[in-house]
């Protein structure tokens, strides 16, 4: 038989073709569906080779032993042709001393980490292991994805924007997704592996079919007893990383395989996704990160959603299940749906924050966003969730103090009203709500919603008594259109600005009325928690028939910017009262901006040469910002993160500090700055620049 001396894997040829590089220089990782090239050396001259070569297989298997049956297991010949579209070997160039191979694999084989055997006699001879991800590249790939930026974007791009506020004032926080990071592929791998294991999945065939690995993956990091993040609960005393702290995926996976997988805390709905975004496109299969405006949350598939507020206007948590999150973040995978007719195929959402949901897994997806657009409530996975939180109503009631509800005229919320996303190739923020839904009041919209309240109707997923609700409150809540109020204010402020809100209260009554109105702002968590009220104040106006008055109110930074919470929302809330004691509700939420925070970069910096970022606090508030820690971070520019101590920043000054750095990447390398002091937690600021190569 053969005898081998070496196999060369030509690893910096094969992971350059397979779009790999970034992962590894020193081991073989490739795409499925696309070929490799191997290099045999022997230690003695073959001379018939021909003879030779049909007695020559290649053994690929996953696992150490093969004999397993939840590994997976394939020989094949070596021939002078091979057959691109399952396991086979060719011969691409050959004499005495040594053979090129060309080793192709299915665009249909299981992902994974992979040993291969040379079989020339009795036993195997070991040659090497690699890795088989998915393939974006490939056309016959089911993650097939056409356009090259989008693939440059969805797989290789490892600085994100993940949008946070709300729907009129949306804030861009940076993220690193770090997928190709040190060891990411391994704890992909394993993270893989043990959610199957969970779900007691153990045919290695299904790690074919990308919607499988999305669950696996989706279950393994929020929704079972041995998930690898914490959701964070308010109530808690923090003995972990406040969610808003973070700064990237690679630090939550390392902590997470270094403490022998204990659950890393704390994770909130953008933490999920953004680690579940790292470890698909560590895998290959395109992903992004979105954000919905206005969502309402564990609704149950029911497309009516309650919110509660006393009569001063101040938001009650008595249903704690569902709710209006300000903003919701989940991700989309883009792959070929193969279990469902072709229409369903292109991007599929998947949430991995947990829902309560009457049976199966707590995590929801990949549901077909063209199903949700189109109201299919009954296509899997969980499309019926995602189609009740961005189409749900909100009612909004008053609970008085003799225990009874009264609605609150005026106070009707619309979900779902702006979905977006980070445009492929660019920071700007890309807005896809016409991806999930058709224009508010069109036919096609109506039609939809028809269509989808019979789909739930028939499932029996709505509750008979939110069903009642849905079909009678719009009736139900015929308005007294005898009074108005508008509520208004700039949605988004600078830190340390006051607070100027606009009351319009309008009586089309045709006669005087006394009126009693309650002007409040609450702090509020970003899913609809309220932390504290922060202010609150009354009038009493007769308003004359057919009238409008106006009323301006400001209200000072100082009584406010302590209870911010870490997504510095706030709510606005007017609630007015006739004689007849009609309620009228007005409602605004409005959010901190701007950190105070810059990052400059010098004009021209050239990879491995050192060079200077200047980072500068600007203290807007008319007192010192105490214990200043300004945390710095930034992939190919900086080794780790830094942490720079600042102490006391005076009132109204500016302090500057000088980040020495020397590029060891070029190209476009983002630097991240996090700002955390006793007034204010986890302002971030981020600049891109571009590194020349050496």
């Amino acid at each position: 038989g053969l005898s081998i001396q070496k196999c060369h894997f030509m690893i910096p040829e094969n992971n350059k073709n397979h779009h790999t590089e970034e992962i590894s220089t020193e081991r073989l990782i490739v795409r499925r569906g696309q070929p490799f090239t191997i290099t045999l050396s022997f230690s003695a001259p073959v001379n018939n080779s021909l003879q030779q070569m049909k007695k020559t297989f290649l053994i690929v298997q996953t696992g150490p032993h093969s004999s397993q049956p939840d590994e997976f297991q394939a020989e094949f010949p070596i021939s002078s042709l091979g057959d691109q579209r399952q396991w086979s070997a060719a011969v691409e160039e050959q004499d005495p001393n040594f053979w090129t191979l060309r080793v192709n694999t299915p665009a249909n084989a299981p992902i994974g980490q992979y040993t291969l055997l040379l079989r020339a006699s009795k036993s195997p001879q070991f040659l090497g292991y690699f890795t088989l991800l998915f393939n974006p590249w490939c056309r016959d790939d089911e993650v097939f994805l056409a356009n090259e930026v989008q693939r440059q974007e969805y797989i290789l791009n490892q600085d994100g924007i993940i949008y946070q506020g709300t729907e009129n004032a949306i804030l861009a926080q940076p993220w690193d997704f770090s997928q190709f990071e040190e060891n990411m592929v391994d704890i992909c791998f394993i993270m893989l592996a043990l959610g199957e294991h969970f779900q007691r999945e153990k045919d290695p065939a299904q790690r074919k079919n990308p919607a499988h690995v999305c669950r696996a993956v989706a279950a393994m990091l929020n929704c079972n007893e041995f998930r690898s993040l914490i959701e964070y609960d308010p109530g808690q005393h923090y003995n972990g990383t406040p969610p808003s702290k973070w700064l990237g995926s690679s630090p939550i996976l390392q902590q997470w395989i270094a403490s022998k997988f204990q659950a890393v805390r704390y994770g909130r709905c953008w933490v999920f996704a953004a680690v579940l975004c790292s470890v698909l496109r560590c895998l290959g299969i395109p992903t992004r990160v979105v954000t919905g405006f206005t969502w309402a949350h564990n609704t149950k598939s029911s497309l009516s959603v309650d919110e509660y507020y006393d009569e001063d206007g101040t938001l009650l948590t008595q249903d704690k299940s569902a709710r209006v999150w300000t903003f919701h973040v989940w991700n989309e995978c883009w792959m070929a749906r193969t279990d469902l007719p072709p229409d369903y195929s292109g991007w599929q959402a998947l949430d991995a924050t947990c829902q309560e949901k009457g049976k199966g897994l707590s995590f929801c997806g990949p549901a077909p966003v063209h199903a949700i657009k189109e109201g299919d409530t009954q296509v899997d996975y969980d499309v019926c969730y995602f189609f009740a939180a961005i189409n749900a109503k909100c009612h909004v009631w008053i609970h008085k103090a003799d225990d009874t509800l009264k609605p609150a005229f005026g106070g009707t919320k619309y979900t779902g009203n702006n979905i977006s996303t980070k445009g492929v190739g660019s920071e700007r923020c890309e807005d896809i709500t016409q991806n999930y839904k058709y224009p508010e009041g069109s036919l096609q919209e109506k039609k939809v919603l028809d269509k989808a309240y019979r789909n739930m109707k028939e499932l029996g997923t709505t509750s008979s008594s939110s069903s009642t609700q849905f079909i009678f409150i719009p009736t139900a809540l015929e308005e007294p259109v005898n009074l108005f109020i508008h509520l208004q204010s700039s949605s988004s402020l600078q830190l340390g600005q006051d607070i100027t809100l606009s009351i319009q209260m309008f009586n089309h009554s045709g006669r005087e009325k006394a009126t009693h109105l309650v002007v409040g702002i609450q702090a509020l968590h970003y899913n609809g928690v309220p932390i504290a009220q922060v202010w609150k104040e009354e009038f009493h106006f007769n308003l004359q028939s057919n009238s409008v008055n106006n009323l301006q109110v400001s209200v000072p930074y100082t009584w406010f910017g302590k209870e911010l919470g870490e997504n510095h929302l706030l709510r606005l809330t007017a609630v007015l009262k006739d004689e007849d004691s009609y309620m009228y509700l007005a409602q605004e939420d409005i959010t901190i901006c701007e950190s105070p925070v810059t990052i400059e970069f010098p004009e021209n910096t050239v990879q491995y040469e050192p060079s200077t970022a200047k980072i500068s606090l600007q203290n807007p508030l008319m007192e010192p910002l105490e214990q200043c820690v300004i945390a710095v971070t930034g992939r190919g520019l900086i080794y780790r993160q830094r942490n720079y101590r600042l102490g006391s920043v005076q009132a109204k000054s500016t302090q500057e500090l000088q980040i020495p750095f020397t590029p060891t990447r070029a190209g476009p390398r983002r630097l991240t700055a996090r700002l955390t002091c006793l007034q204010l937690q986890n302002l971030k600021s981020y600049r891109t620049t571009n590194i020349a190569a050496a």
